[in-house]
């Protein structure tokens, strides 16, 4: 590792910091306020959860830098097909459950 390698500024992670807080600030407003039905609720929670993963990964694990290896980003890929696999199937357990029961 270099000395000239970049890994942000001070100004790119306090503005990623301020966009997280504000992208996790959001959805608790909105089940606090009961603004929205279930559905929609759920549908614009998964939305803001996908806008909060692209933040981190420009803002703070500087995935917009090209330079690196492609098992970097095969990684990534692994991992969220790993994620949505765990997530769907969470989902798909509870509904199941909850026709049962």
């Amino acid at each position: 590792m270099g000395v000239s390698e970049n890994h942000g500024s001070a100004k790119t992670y306090i503005l990623g910091f301020l966009f997280s807080l504000i992208l996790t600030a959001i959805p608790l407003w909105l089940v606090i306020q009961h603004v929205m039905s279930k559905h929609a609720l759920t549908v614009s929670i998964l939305l803001i959860a996908v806008l909060q993963l692209i933040i981190q990964f420009f803002f703070f694990m500087h995935i917009r830098e090209g330079e690196k290896p492609r098992y970097h980003v095969m990684a990534l890929v692994l991992g969220a097909v790993m994620v949505f696999t765990i997530v769907a199937g969470s989902i798909w357990i509870m509904t199941f459950n909850s026709q049962v029961h």
